[in-house]
């Protein structure tokens, strides 16, 4: 139950003072409250990651029950994503103003809903209207997930939090294809949503321990709302579309660029926009935008293009590529804590600086690889890779969550979750672009993509390690 003093900040902010209120809050919650609103979060993520990497190891296995052509399958997946990205930074504007818990109980409940409704899918347009339904309401969760790890843990807490999450990811990462061929083995596709159910029921008895933050009283600007829905889905759109309908693909590109133009003419002179721009005014914010965005691109990439690099150019079996990919993911994991500790302790541009240049190196060594390669030596380069993008997260995050005012935790937040999104979204695209390119060259070509996007986080933390101004001690 609240207390007075938390029930008092639970309304909107002062008028005249929008941050009057923050300076009542606590530097994150008190045990053992804490360790239950980080369980309630670590649930969240849990299911939203799962979701993801289990329906796509179904995607096959759907075709065939509900007829459904292998082309047309695919936007099971790509409704589900598209929607998450294009409704991120709308969603943590409207969290902002009806406040976290509002919202965590909102996205939960769509969740629950929209996985039954798949899960007793019979057509395509059924399953693809749950899956929108299902991407809204993960995006209800995902736009949340930066502000609470803020509000949650204390500052000198804060990456331990960050490294928790990362630790999540990483595991439900590993975890969702084995557990979701496991289902495919002895059950029906179906309970590959139906498993969310318990998960969600138990993410609700949690949200009462979640932080109450202070809500923003600023009216929403549905104008900007509207325009940020093409920005991010036509750009993504247009970049897949390039290869097979040109036409269609620059139509989309022109129109995602001139929303954008207007969206972020518009922002720059709002207070506390939808889109925040002002956010990026902050020097160590700024850099952090701009390394996670390359990092989850070239991350992406390589989870898309290295099954195809090792079944065609190396020729690798099955099980040894899930093998290959689960390195990757266990050494984040194994990553996430050390970099935790050491974030206290180290330069933050020295660490991501470093850890990008482990992901580019580790991807770069694999294009000189082939069939007559040790398996070592390719081992050793993803777990390099897995290092490297585990090293780069946690003080990559907390230069952007730590950066911003306490009052703009959804708002950072928000820009945390969409710049991941939209990284991923377009590491995926570039490859798809290169497969569609490239030809029988197109899986070298999509780790190429891997290793130039890690490049370019590369470039943007050796500028940021170059500006003292980028690399405050948080």
């Amino acid at each position: 139950m609240a207390t007075s003093s938390e029930k008092q900040i639970e309304g909107p902010v002062s008028k005249t003072n929008p941050a009057s209120t923050m300076a009542d809050l606590p530097d994150g919650l008190p045990k053992p409250r804490r360790f239950y609103a980080a369980a309630t979060l670590l649930a969240a993520i849990a299911i939203t990651v799962l979701d993801a990497t289990m329906s796509n190891v179904a995607l096959p296995t759907i075709a065939q029950e509900l007829n459904i052509p292998a082309s047309s399958v695919v936007w099971v997946a790509i409704a589900y994503s598209l929607t998450i990205v294009m409704t991120l930074l709308p969603l943590s504007a409207i969290a902002e103003r009806i406040g976290m818990g509002r919202m965590f109980a909102t996205g939960t409940t769509v969740f629950l809903l929209s996985s039954l409704g798949a899960a007793y899918s019979q057509d395509f347009t059924t399953l693809i209207m749950a899956r929108v339904a299902q991407g809204l309401g993960s995006s209800m969760l995902m736009c949340l997930f930066g502000g609470l790890v803020r509000n949650i843990y204390p500052l000198r807490r804060l990456a331990m939090g960050i490294s928790l999450n990362a630790m999540v990811v990483s595991l439900t990462a590993v975890l969702g294809p084995s557990l979701g061929a496991f289902l495919l083995d002895y059950a029906s596709w179906r309970w590959m949503f139906f498993i969310n159910v318990p998960i969600c029921l138990l993410s609700w008895f949690g949200i009462r321990y979640l932080p109450r933050v202070p809500r923003n009283p600023r009216p929403f600007d549905w104008y900007a709302c509207l325009l940020s829905l093409p920005v991010f889905g036509l750009s993504i759109l247009g970049l897949d579309l390039i290869a097979s309908q040109p036409l269609w693909a620059v139509a989309c590109l022109l129109t995602a660029f001139t929303c954008g133009w207007i969206l972020i003419k518009r922002s720059l002179g709002q207070v506390e926009p939808i889109v925040p721009v002002d956010l990026l005014r902050i020097t160590p914010v700024a850099y952090a935008v701009g390394a996670s965005a390359f990092s989850f691109a070239s991350q992406m990439s390589s989870v898309v293009a290295l099954p195809f690099f090792f079944r065609q150019v190396m020729g690798y079996s099955y099980t040894e590529i899930g093998l290959m990919l689960g390195t990757w993911s266990l050494g984040v994991g194994i990553m996430a804590p050390i970099s935790a500790w050491l974030s206290g302790r180290l330069s933050i541009a020295l660490m991501c600086a470093t850890g990008a240049g482990a992901m580019a190196l580790g991807t770069t060594a694999l294009l000189f690889y082939d069939a007559q390669t040790p398996y070592g030596f390719v081992l050793i380069s993803m777990v390099l890779g897995g290092f490297g993008f585990g090293l780069f997260q946690t003080p990559n995050n907390r230069a952007l969550l730590a950066g911003v005012p306490r009052n703009r935790s959804s708002a950072a937040g928000g820009m945390q979750a969409t710049v991941r999104v939209y990284g991923q979204s377009f590491g995926t695209a570039l490859v798809a672009l290169g497969f569609a390119l490239g030809q029988e060259h197109g899986p070298s070509l999509g780790v190429a993509v891997a290793a130039l996007c890690a490049s370019g986080a590369l470039i943007i933390n050796i500028a940021r390690h170059r500006n003292p101004a980028s690399d405050p001690q948080l």
